[in-house]
């Protein structure tokens, strides 16, 4: 009995110390977001992924001469938009011409939804490489990409992805109803006489805002504004929305306004997201961030190759300067979908941002394979996704 008495009181007294420890594990592994990020975003139950691959939907390739399987392979790397009170969300999808990354054919397909979760698509892409003016640029690779945005008066502006296996190039494509689409070219063409014609570059960010509940393109200083870039973010400007110019530094070089950081869950690049938003802290840029993969220069919490989601703030008078930047991503491969396909490193690739009735859909690329959706409801306050105790 006394035996008892010890072991009970043992326990009694170290159950409140164990108690505590196990509190504060959880405690490191909430993300709590600062006021100015967007966030955090939840992963619907039972929803994702919302878009896969369909061998059945057949499409006459003009490239090809024939029909083939436009998104048999895979579907990823969406952009989404309002339109008529339904989420539209466009996806990259690939055929089956070939094996490995970059290697097959993309084409743009199209799909709508009243609730943002369940998703109805069309049986053929809306843009895809055709014999026209944009046939040195798309001829094989195809179309990749998307981020779309819309003007006030509704014109809606696709930057997209060129690929002819050789340079892939920023391009614009700009449509009223979301089906058919005007090709512009590579946006950075004629800027500096052609200087940054050839030059291989993606993921252009149009700034927006939310007006009257829609989120709608708006200018920086009297002008149309653009983040930019893969490897690191930089920044361009335009008066009319096809033809951009990218800004310089100092050095008469394109102009880093962020960049990786080693030790960093982005320690190997930085890639803009969705377009990013005027806000009243600030323009808020959601960003991709790739780990790198050697052991010194990577985050070691998150597994080498990984690409989750970063934000970074930015002065809504000086758009070139950071005001924040998140240290650990918002939004990271959790579940078995984002780490299995294509990019077994787990990839969660945003760049589709719709606001609908009080919530912010999330559209991202689940490791290059298939289409997933996380909610921010803005009426509630939750953490980003949990960072790993290292």
């Amino acid at each position: 009995m006394k035996n008892l008495f010890y072991f009970l009181f043992f326990i009694w007294f170290l159950s409140p110390v164990c108690t505590h420890k196990a509190a504060a594990q959880d405690a490191t592994k909430l993300n709590h977001l600062p006021a100015w990020a967007l966030g955090g975003f939840v992963r619907p139950a039972g929803v994702n992924p919302v878009i896969t691959p369909d061998p059945a939907n057949l499409f006459d390739c003009p490239m090809q001469g024939t029909s083939i399987g436009w998104e048999e392979s895979d579907t990823f790397n969406p952009a989404a938009v309002v339109k008529d009170g339904k989420i539209y969300v466009l996806y990259r999808a690939e055929d089956n011409s070939a094996t490995g990354i970059g290697k097959r054919t993309s084409r743009i397909g199209l799909a709508e939804s009243t609730d943002g979760l369940h998703l109805n698509r069309m049986k053929t892409p809306v843009l895809y490489p055709d014999e026209d003016n944009a046939k040195e640029y798309e001829w094989p690779g195809g179309c990749e990409d998307p981020r779309v945005t819309v003007t006030e008066d509704g014109l809606y502006v696709m930057m997209y992805t060129t690929w002819n296996r050789k340079v892939p190039r920023l391009a614009v494509a700009t449509s009223r109803d979301l089906l058919t689409w005007k090709k512009h070219g590579p946006v950075f063409e004629t800027a500096y006489n052609g200087r940054f014609k050839d030059m291989a570059c993606k993921a252009g960010s149009i700034v927006t805002r939310l007006k009257d509940g829609q989120q709608v393109i708006t200018k920086v200083n009297g002008t149309y504004f653009m983040y930019w870039g893969e490897h690191f973010v930089c920044a361009a400007t335009s008066e009319d929305l096809i033809t951009w110019t990218p800004v310089l530094g100092p050095d008469n070089e394109l102009l880093k306004i962020i960049t990786p950081r080693k030790n960093y869950f982005d320690s190997a690049l930085t890639e803009c997201g969705p377009p990013a938003i005027l806000t009243e802290n600030g323009i808020l840029l959601l960003y991709n961030g790739k780990n790198r993969n050697d052991d010194e220069g990577r985050d070691k919490r998150f597994n080498a190759g990984t690409y989750s989601a970063g934000q970074v703030l930015f002065d809504s008078n000086d758009p070139y300067k950071v005001t924040g930047r998140l240290d650990v991503p918002f939004f990271r491969p959790m579940d078995d979908f984002e780490k299995s396909g294509q990019y077994v490193d787990g990839t969660v690739f945003i760049e589709g941002l719709a606001y609908l009735k009080g919530k912010w859909f999330l559209y991202y690329g689940c490791a290059d394979s298939q289409v997933g959706v996380a909610v921010y409801d803005t009426s509630k306050q939750t953490p980003g996704d949990p960072v790993p105790v290292f």
